[in-house]
C-alpha cells in the first residue's frame, strides 16, 4: 500500500501560528480565510513538508509541557538543527530542550510554538539506518 502522510494543526490564533511557521521558513501555499479573523484552512510547504493549519473551530485544550515534552508533537528533520532552533525562538517559539548532541549519535532541539504545540528538530531521519 502506498500511503503519505500530512499534518493538520489547529490553533486559537491560526494567523499568528502561520506568521510564526513562515517565519521558520515555510510558505504558504493555500489559505481560505473566515469571518473574524479565522482560517478556515491553509497549506504550507517547507521542502516536502506539508503542514495544514486552521482556526479552532471549538474551545480546544492544548496538551500542556510536563517536564520536556507535551506528550506529542512533530519533529522535523533539518540540516542545521541549531540555526533551524535559532530562528524558532527568535520567531517566538519558547525553548524546551536547546540543540544537543544525542546518546543515539544525532542532534536534537525541541521548541513549543506560539499555541503551545511541541516542535522537535533534529539530524536522525527516522526510518533510516543509524
Amino acid at each position: 500500500m502506498d500511503a503519505k502522510l500530512f499534518a493538520y494543526l489547529s490553533y486559537a490564533d491560526a494567523p499568528a501560528a502561520l506568521t510564526w511557521l513562515r517565519d521558520l521558513g515555510f510558505t504558504v501555499v493555500r489559505r481560505q480565510d473566515g469571518e473574524g479573523n479565522q482560517v478556515i484552512h491553509s497549506e504550507l510547504r517547507l521542502g516536502e513538508v506539508v503542514v495544514m493549519v486552521s482556526s479552532f473551530d471549538e474551545d480546544y485544550v492544548t496538551a500542556p509541557l510536563l517536564g520536556r515534552s507535551t506528550g506529542r508533537g512533530l519533529y522535523l528533520l533539518v540540516d542545521d538543527v541549531d540555526a533551524f532552533f535559532g530562528r524558532a525562538i527568535a520567531a517566538g517559539g519558547t525553548s524546551v530542550i536547546g540543540p544537543e548532541d544525542t546518546d543515539w549519535g544525532s542532534r536534537r532541539a525541541r521548541v513549543l510554538d506560539q499555541g503551545g504545540l511541541e516542535w522537535s528538530f533534529g539530524s536522525y531521519e527516522p526510518g533510516v539506518r543509524w
